[in-house]
């Protein structure tokens, strides 16, 4: 097996087509975040699924895709990432044909499931390789559009998924995804060089379950907070489980003679801040588009195909902000992108937190394209930061370590600022609701979607005063959601900006060898 430099670093522009391969196993990724979003209730009445089941369509992708994603790094780096990226998009393709044809939730949910585990061994590979193909030089560019596929799969999911299940069956939403992994598949056959490290240590098998363990247990119990609350046993049982198998984790991983993943990665500033900064990026998207697609949808009445379309300027802020980026890089430094990204997101979420119930789209308009240029100038600024901390025989590990963290603070963040929406949008028709009787009242304060349903059953006029005080503070509990988002982003940009240092490091050395000699650095940057 031939393994892939720095040293060999590709220059002929095939490089430009493997990344177009890059680009399709990240868009597919992203639009299976969403895309369920909107084909959810289309699910629920063609399989007869349940609302747990419906549930359970969802965590199951997200647990196969959390779990493994270090892991699946680790054997990348160790088997070849191009031999493990073939088979891991095999593995999602197939199963997304399959789930199209399930005809129980059970069985989509087990399709979903091998979805996710596929999902896993794409990401971290397919970002590893990079360094490989594309020279320090051109690579901040190459970061930029390749992250950008998954990036922008976030937002075109609902677009695509409204599209879909208008025109076609229900099915659709998964073979788009046949037609992206087919792209990938060619442009990663033919264009792909291979790389890993042939003379990797033993793999740490008790270190990949403790890490799959703790990873799945406490996504899953974030998952499950929405629903059952912060003090119900299941929750919290699973956080602290979760909890406890990642600290056995650490503890095993700087203790051990060949750690699953070098976690003296960390010693580097750069990496961690990095890290830091790419956590608080993927929350705020996520974010947005948490409270802002029930926004668009329930109050301001839009179908899903219309909520699409009025993301389509967050697409185009992260498109300009992409392709803007690395300039920015190479005029202001990393350390002044990202905390001019961050303040720029800040901005933007600040300005959107303006907006009225029955204010319209203008506002939103200039506020979504800002949050999507300060995401990009952010977030891939922070990934090139981390691929330029790796060694090269580490880049698929410390990138899937590096996603991990960042999937299960967004997804933290997204259960918390969920928390703080409902609280306030309680607090706000607590008063409001007196003449309904109590039963009513319940549903009404569960959702903006039960009071929805509740004021369409009342006669004048007690259901369109309940609808209009719904929509009303939902609306302030969005705006309470993104003022501390914005805030989030001020301090962090403070923090980066005094704390991170701009100078760049050696690469973090590799684990000591077995005889307990420090090994010599894997690569030194300049």
């Amino acid at each position: 097996m031939v393994h892939a430099t720095s040293a060999g670093v590709r220059t002929d522009g095939r490089r430009w087509l493997a990344l177009g391969a890059i680009v399709a196993s990240g868009l597919v990724l992203g639009l299976d975040s969403t895309i369920l979003v909107t084909a959810l209730p289309t699910l629920s009445i063609r399989l007869g699924a349940t609302t747990d089941q419906l549930q359970w369509i969802s965590t199951a992708y997200l647990l196969g895709l959390s779990g493994l994603l270090i892991p699946a790094g680790v054997l990348g780096d160790r088997l070849g990432r191009r031999r493990t990226l073939l088979g891991a998009l095999l593995t999602f393709g197939l199963s997304s044909a399959a789930a199209s044809q399930m005809t129980t939730a059970g069985g989509l949910i087990a399709m979903r499931a091998l979805m996710g585990i596929g999902g896993a061994f794409i990401f971290p590979n397919s970002v590893a390789v990079l360094p490989t193909i594309f020279s320090e030089t051109e690579r901040p560019r190459a970061v930029a559009i390749g992250g950008a596929g998954m990036f922008l799969g976030l937002p075109l999911g609902p677009l695509v998924a409204g599209w879909l299940l208008t025109h076609y069956e229900w099915g659709s939403v998964f073979l788009i995804n046949v037609l992206f992994v087919m792209l990938a598949l060619v442009g990663v056959r033919l264009f792909f060089p291979e790389s890993g490290d042939p003379d990797a240590p033993r793999l740490d098998l008790a270190g990949a379950a403790l890490a799959i363990l703790g990873v799945t247990s406490l996504v899953y119990g974030v998952i499950e907070q929405p629903t059952s609350g912060w003090n119900d046993r299941t929750v919290l049982g699973s956080l602290v489980t979760g909890a406890v198998l990642l600290a056995g984790f650490t503890i095993r991983e700087l203790r051990t003679r060949s750690p699953l993943v070098d976690l003296r990665l960390f010693s580097n500033p750069r990496f961690s801040w990095s890290i830091l900064v790419s956590v608080l990026m993927s929350f705020a998207l996520m974010g947005v588009l948490f409270v802002f697609a029930p926004f668009l949808q329930v109050v301001q009445g839009n179908d899903a195909q219309a909520t699409g379309l009025r993301l389509l300027p967050l697409i185009g802020g992260i498109v300009l902000g992409a392709l803007a980026s690395d300039r920015l890089v190479a005029r202001l430094g990393a350390r002044a992108t990202l905390a001019l990204g961050l303040l720029i997101c800040g901005a933007g979420m600040a300005l959107m937190s303006l907006v009225g119930a029955y204010g319209g789209y203008g506002l939103l308009l200039l506020a979504l394209p800002i949050i999507g240029v300060g995401d990009a100038f952010a977030i891939f600024t922070a990934l090139n930061v981390i691929l330029d901390a790796l060694p090269e025989t580490q880049t698929g590990a410390g990138t899937a370590l590096a996603r991990t963290i960042q999937h299960i603070g967004s997804s933290f963040g997204v259960a918390i600022m969920g928390s703080l929406l409902n609280s306030a949008y309680r607090n706000e028709l607590a008063g409001r609701m007196s003449p309904l009787p109590h039963n009513l009242q319940d549903v009404a304060e569960g959702s903006v979607v039960g009071a929805t349903v509740v004021a369409y059953h009342l006669p004048a006029p007690l259901g369109p005063t309940l609808l209009f005080a719904a929509r009303d503070a939902y609306t302030i509990g969005m705006s309470d959601v993104l003022r501390v988002s914005a805030g989030v982003m001020v301090v962090a940009a403070l923090l980066v900006g005094v704390f991170m240092s701009e100078r760049v490091q050696a690469a973090a050395t590799a684990p000591a060898s077995v005889g307990g000699e420090p090994s010599v650095p894997t690569r030194i940057r300049r």
